[in-house]
């Protein structure tokens, strides 16, 4: 399996490189706003757009003329990687299939960065010491800027691809993106578990674990707002005015780094835990629009909507899932995506719809057969029943569960990580093989005697094989210790199922 990942170094360069790198990153920025106008204005004389190769040759005449002579000063590569960039936003504006938002121009000071695609330009001197024996910072070599020193958080581990250099936070970082080849994983668990998350609880698993929410946002949300309070009353664009926008800028990346760890913590735990996770398909875009309305029609609750909607922006569901997807997949597990209607409504007993079972947020009482368990805890459990294929909740059981697991973890594991259908998952827990049952007359001959007999014995070791399978996942979850993410995962509670 060929695994793609980035290692992300700061830099620690001098003033004068410093402002290399500014001057890079205003080239590549100008490259793409100046072409950007010139396919704007093709389109609007009904012209079409303009190939990457004649974007090109015009920047091959800005370079050699007068009026735009500064951008040879700079690396020429980021600024044909943005025309690439570029090309490539305008496809994906008009691709009828699934179009996305037409490109915009692009502001200083907001996501800064240029790439290096040439890994043959790139050098890196990862060696703590010098020939003295002194103690020294790493470096990487950059074109047309020099050697950079950078702090070492891991190492590379993989072949250099391409080096994608930006500003955050008032600090230059390089994204150093590796390319490795390693053997098809096996995930070492053989469970499946759904995840249902919340705003109360992160994500809660089917299983009773509850993990407790990002609150990073709302911590540090009181001093944000006395910063930029401070900002508001300064002249804008003056030098005070811009320290302090610099001083937000930091704060936000405070918070942004406080998100995305403890989200690598929950999902990391979450991926080793378990080969198959079963999760929603959720629209968050659509979950955190606005509900003020129109001026003929005037929303409703718009503060309690706008609130909601922060707290789920605060707890990076999208991040969460797509950190699940490739720890999972570079595990040897899985994940699963099912619908969300009516998960949290429905009994995983008796199997009923009902708005009424969940009256609280907490709390969830089926209105039919009684059945009582946490709210989001029932949810996570339909979600689970849900992305095995299972109609009836109790079908699966740990013999299901346990074929599946296996089934799933096989597959991971000799296929690349393909996704299993729920078409073929269904009949894998009804206890037969993926294939359409053979129908039989009333009055069936020798030869149809001996099918069905056949496929009886079949079955029958099949079910066997599952609970000798459920047998060793039950004595492996007696034996083996809990593991948990660091102050952010939470007890079960003694009794919780």
């Amino acid at each position: 399996m060929l695994i793609r990942k980035a290692v992300r170094y700061r830099l620690q360069p001098t003033p004068e490189q410093e402002n290399l790198l500014a001057r890079a990153t205003g080239c590549a920025r100008f490259v793409w706003n100046r072409a950007l106008s010139i396919q704007k204005s093709y389109l609007e004389q009904g012209c079409g757009i303009l190939s990457y190769g004649e974007m090109a040759k015009c920047l091959t005449s800005w370079r050699n003329g007068e009026a735009f002579g500064f951008l040879s000063e700079s690396p020429i590569h980021p600024q044909q990687w943005a025309l690439k960039f570029l090309d490539r936003a305008l496809k994906d504006a008009f691709n009828k299939q699934s179009p996305k938002r037409f490109p915009v121009f692009k502001k200083k000071g907001r996501h800064d960065s240029f790439r290096y695609p040439d890994p043959e330009q790139i050098k890196v001197d990862l060696r703590p010491e010098d020939s003295a024996g002194r103690r020294i910072l790493p470096k990487i070599f950059l074109p047309r800027i020099g050697w950079v020193k950078c702090r070492k958080s891991c190492i590379i581990g993989g072949e250099i691809r391409n080096v994608t250099v930006s500003r955050s936070g008032g600090h230059w970082y390089a994204a150093i993106q590796i390319e490795k080849e390693i053997s098809d994983p096996d995930h070492s668990a053989a469970t499946a578990v759904g995840g249902d998350r919340g705003v109360a609880n992160l994500p809660t698993l089917s299983d009773g674990t509850l993990f407790l929410p990002v609150t990073a946002y709302r911590e540090l949300q009181g001093k944000l707002a006395r910063e930029q309070r401070k900002l508001a009353k300064k002249q804008k664009f003056s030098a005070n005015w811009k320290k302090q926008k610099a001083k937000i800028a930091r704060l936000h990346q405070r918070i942004a780094e406080m998100r995305k760890t403890v989200l690598h913590q929950v999902s990391t735990t979450i991926s080793k835990n378990h080969a198959v996770v079963v999760l929603e398909d959720l629209k968050v875009q659509n979950m955190t629009a606005s509900a003020k309305g129109t001026v003929e029609q005037p929303g409703r609750k718009v503060r309690q909507k706008a609130g909601l909607n922060k707290a789920i922006l605060d707890q990076g569901w999208g991040m969460l899932l797509r950190f699940l997807e490739y720890k999972l997949q570079w595990a040897g597990g899985m994940l699963l995506r099912v619908p969300p209607e009516y998960t949290s409504q429905i009994c995983p007993v008796c199997g009923v719809v009902d708005a009424e079972n969940r009256k609280t947020q907490a709390v969830f009482h089926c209105q039919h057969c009684g059945h009582t368990d946490h709210a989001d805890v029932n949810a996570a459990k339909n979600i689970l029943a849900r992305g095995l294929g299972a109609e009836a909740p109790t079908t699966a059981g740990h013999a299901g569960l346990a074929c599946f697991a296996a089934y799933a973890v096989k597959c991971a594991g000799t296929k690349g990580n393909r996704l299993i259908e729920v078409a073929e998952i269904g009949p894998l827990l009804a206890g037969r093989n993926p294939r359409p049952v053979r129908a039989h007359a009333r009055q069936p001959s020798a030869e149809g005697e001996e099918d069905v007999k056949r496929e009886a014995v079949e079955r029958a070791q099949r079910k066997e094989v599952a609970r000798q399978a459920a047998g060793r996942i039950l004595e492996r979850r007696e034996t083996a210790p809990i593991v948990r993410a660091a102050d952010c995962l939470k007890a079960r509670e003694s009794g919780r199922p």
